[in-house]
């Protein structure tokens, strides 16, 4: 695969100052030469409803369509009451129906979460990858990003000053890259 690499990013929060949305858009800004990111809001998708899948709701819609279109999938995840946020869990089973046209199967997915709390958002990615190992997914599994004490990595606007934590988001960047392009070989 010599073209770029496209990744869709998204958030499991809707919070305008979530740490994890300004993990994303520090995501972005880097990213390996060969790579772009696109970020999804999931504001607007509705609580899943199998009475509602034919036809889903507009926004699913966009959002499957994005999910297909994309050679990549960047989650960053808050950590609620120990697991995965109610919003990034509904969002992933709309993707996923309905049966017989998952968005998921075969995607690269690499996982990031920021936390004002000691571990990080730890639990909830634990927990997250336990749901896509049932959606096919081809995740990356080191390194893991785990942004702990947020509030003093991030400045006021949102930018991610910490160092060390720009660093292992890069890595987790070029892991990301790296094993879309092995598996498009």
């Amino acid at each position: 695969m010599n073209k770029t690499v496209n990744i869709l990013g998204f958030a499991g929060s809707l919070r305008k100052g979530s740490y994890n949305k300004s993990l994303l858009r520090a995501a972005a800004e880097l990213l390996p030469q060969n790579a772009t990111l696109d970020i999804f809001d999931l504001e607007g998708i509705p609580p899943f409803n199998a009475d509602l899948e034919m036809p889903a709701p507009d926004r699913v819609k966009e959002f499957k369509t994005r999910i297909k279109a994309s050679h990549a999938i960047l989650m960053a995840t808050p950590e609620y009451n120990y697991s995965v946020p109610g919003v990034l869990k509904n969002a992933i089973d709309w993707a996923s129906r309905p049966y017989g046209d998952s968005a998921w199967p075969g995607k690269p997915v690499a996982l990031m979460s920021a936390s004002t709390g000691m571990l990080g958002g730890s639990r909830a990615q634990y927990h997250l990858r336990q749901s896509l190992i049932f959606l096919d997914v081809n995740p990356v599994t080191k390194p893991e990003v785990f942004i702990t004490f947020a509030a003093q990595k991030f400045d006021e606007t949102g930018k991610l000053i910490d160092e060390p934590a720009r660093a292992i988001v890069k890595q987790l960047l070029q892991a990301l890259v790296d094993l879309t392009v092995n598996l498009k070989r």
